[in-house]
């Protein structure tokens, strides 16, 4: 599967991916990550987005308050699911069943979750019992 949708090369896809969702941020919080990665494991899309908190996100987490920023990101997740969605589902031609967001406060960290429907019988849960691109198999 090294060519994915029109022929563009994966890591073409995954770094639109990644483009389009710092995009995303910085448009809609006024401030984008400042760095971005995005795998793709079987049918699971992840990207994970380092140091997008904003001044008053930063603030709030500081001041004992991050409750608030888990609870702002929940509201803007859901407000944003699909623009989010419509990313992924674009640059890998496959729509996008669940979009899962995460944020973890000291390092800054973000992770976006993409579950994509199935192209063969073997649903994602099934289908991951093999190595993930890259790794040996299990000995």
């Amino acid at each position: 599967m090294e060519s994915m949708r029109d022929g563009h090369p994966r890591g073409e896809m995954l770094a639109s991916i990644s483009t389009g969702l710092v995009q995303l941020h910085s448009r809609y919080y006024g401030k984008g990550p400042t760095k971005a990665k995005t795998f793709l494991v079987n049918d699971t899309v992840i990207c994970l987005l380092r140091g997008g908190f904003t001044t008053v996100e930063r603030t709030l987490i500081e001041q004992g308050n991050s409750d608030a920023v888990y609870s702002i990101r929940r509201s803007f997740q859901n407000a944003m699911k699909e623009p989010f969605t419509g990313i992924v589902e674009q640059a890998t031609g496959r729509s996008v069943i669940a979009y899962m967001s995460q944020i973890h406060e000291d390092p800054d960290i973000a992770a976006e979750i993409f579950v994509l429907e199935p192209i063969d019988e073997l649903g994602p849960i099934e289908n991951v019992a093999g190595p993930a691109e890259g790794e040996a198999p299990a000995e």
